[in-house]
C-alpha cells in the first residue's frame, strides 16, 4: 500500500461524481481540511503550498480562505488548518493534479498530513 492510500484513501465513487461532471464547466470550492503530522508536518505542507502556489495559478485557481480553526462549537473534529481553494471549472482541478507537475511534489501533501478531507463544493444560488 502506498504512503497515499495510508493517509488519504481515495474515495472513488466520490472521485468517479466528481469526474463525471468535468465538463460541465460550473466554477467550484475545494473545501481543504488539514491535520498535520507532529514534527514538521506544518513545515512540509507549507514546501508543498509554495511548489503547489504557481500550478493553481495557471489552473485558474485562487485560495479564497486560510485559516486556523477554533475549538468546535458543535461536533469533536479538530483540524489544524481550513483551506477554501476556487477552481474556475472541475476540469481545471483535474488538469492541475495531473499534470506531470503536480505529481512531481503531490506527495509533499501526504507527507506533511496526519489526515485530511478534501470536500468540492458547489456554489449556491444567489453567490456572487
Amino acid at each position: 500500500m502506498s504512503a497515499q492510500a495510508e493517509a488519504e484513501p481515495l474515495n472513488k465513487a466520490g472521485f468517479a461524481a466528481f469526474a463525471e461532471r468535468a465538463g460541465d464547466g460550473k466554477p467550484l470550492v475545494m473545501l481543504n481540511l488539514l491535520a498535520f503530522k507532529p514534527d514538521g508536518g506544518r513545515e512540509r505542507y507549507e514546501e508543498y503550498g509554495e511548489a503547489v502556489a504557481p500550478l493553481l495559478e495557471k489552473a485558474g485557481g485562487r485560495i479564497a480562505f486560510l485559516g486556523e480553526p477554533a475549538a468546535a462549537l458543535i461536533g469533536d473534529g479538530s483540524w489544524d488548518l481550513v483551506v477554501l481553494v476556487e477552481y474556475p471549472t472541475r476540469q481545471a482541478f483535474l488538469e492541475m493534479i495531473g499534470s506531470a507537475e503536480y505529481q512531481a511534489v503531490g506527495h509533499l501533501r501526504t507527507e506533511a498530513l496526519a489526515r485530511g478531507e478534501l470536500h468540492p463544493m458547489d456554489p449556491g444560488e444567489g453567490t456572487p
